[in-house]
């Protein structure tokens, strides 16, 4: 029943939602809670395997226990991805995807009552629709695959005892699973940016410095913003990530880039262009009826000094007439107003950090 839909969802849907959807999370300031959530989950249907392997009945074949206690463990390996402090790469979220889904499957398969297994076999629902959130639809195609062959053959054992109790069984689990993954699909697919994976950067969910070019280029060839005449690009760089690195490790330094970029998210206007660079540096990009950029960088200075992991920044800001670059090589006047900006930031880290330094009206040399 769900494998009827699955092509009409491909051929609707973008191949692959995971950097998109984790973007989102990453705006919202999402992502740790719904990190925990998977994990305890996951963790949640490694119960069923534990109390069937320590159940009083007599197991109709060797190795009952043994095949639970297993999946048990392999539940508990599973939650490891969502319990650390980084959020998972895509390949290694499709793994814990394609596992759990196999070991669910023989979950409820081992079961001696095929009623019990169906219960456990709901549990599909949660896969179907994470799997629709966040990955391609030939994964979810694997998922659903799995899940109905599984479904199937707890319907025939049941059946075999009492057919109208296989079909009220079989059922609400077919319709929960159906509209699980065609809801999230859409959820997924509705609200998700023109972005693909390669315009996002994993830990932050900001755009990478191609992408920044390629959004950038388009606010300096949009000549019909009259109003807007003066571009503007700030490179942002944190000042204490060594620091933090030396104390905290790895942890700390992902933490504090995460909140940098949430931080600037919620300081630029909303048509701004942001990307993140490098392990230091982010990129603002934006249009302005005016040429001060000044309270565009106190916001950003004030932003990620009020951040929790104690961070500061240095920003280095470039303001020029809007106009004129229209008639120029985009990537060639991004070039050089980056660099003009990368060396007024560099100054103002030099200075001691948490300043900025400006650059007002350079004159470029695409200009001659």
């Amino acid at each position: 029943m769900s494998a009827t839909r699955l092509p009409r969802l491909r051929v609707r849907t973008a191949p692959d939602q995971y950097h998109a959807f984790t973007a989102r999370l990453a705006a919202g300031g999402y992502q740790r809670i719904t990190m925990r959530v998977v994990a305890g989950c996951i963790l949640a249907l490694s119960v069923p395997s534990l109390l069937a392997g320590v159940a009083p009945h007599s197991p109709p074949w060797p190795g009952f226990r043994l095949v639970y206690a297993v999946i048990a463990l392999m539940c508990i390996g599973l939650a490891v991805p969502w319990l650390r402090y980084r959020w998972p790469t895509r390949r290694e979220s499709g793994a814990v995807v394609v596992i759990g889904t196999i070991a669910m499957a023989a979950g409820c398969l081992a079961t001696i009552d095929p009623i019990a297994g169906m219960v456990i076999a709901s549990a599909f629902v949660f896969v179907l629709g994470f799997t629709a959130l966040f990955h391609s639809s030939e994964l979810i195609a694997f998922v659903a695959s799995v899940a109905a062959l599984t479904v199937v053959w707890l319907m025939v054992r049941v059946a075999a005892n009492d057919f109208a109790t296989a079909i009220a069984v079989t059922t609400p689990i077919v319709l929960l699973c159906v509209i699980a993954t065609f809801a999230c699909r859409t959820i997924a697919t509705v609200g998700a940016p023109s972005d693909t994976a390669a315009d996002i950067e994993p830990v932050t969910g900001l755009l990478t410095r191609q992408s920044f070019y390629d959004r950038a280029a388009t606010l300096i060839g949009a000549r019909h913003r009259d109003d807007d005449r003066y571009f503007v690009v700030a490179v942002v760089g944190v000042d204490n990530l060594a620091p933090i690195e030396s104390l905290q490790g790895q942890r700390g330094t992902i933490a504090a880039r995460v909140a940098a970029g949430q931080a600037l998210r919620e300081t630029v206007r909303r048509d701004a262009v942001v990307a993140h660079t490098g392990a230091t540096d982010f990129l603002i990009a934006e249009t302005f009826t005016v040429a001060d950029p000044r309270p565009l960088v106190d916001r950003v200075l004030g932003a990620i000094a009020a951040t929790p992991v104690g961070i500061t920044a240095s920003v280095g800001a470039v303001s020029t007439p809007l106009r004129p670059l229209t008639e120029r090589a985009p990537n060639e006047v991004l070039d050089e107003i980056i660099a003009l900006a990368t060396t007024a930031m560099r100054e103002a880290r030099s200075a001691g950090g948490n300043e900025a330094r400006y650059v007002m009206e350079p004159p470029l040399t695409q200009r001659d």
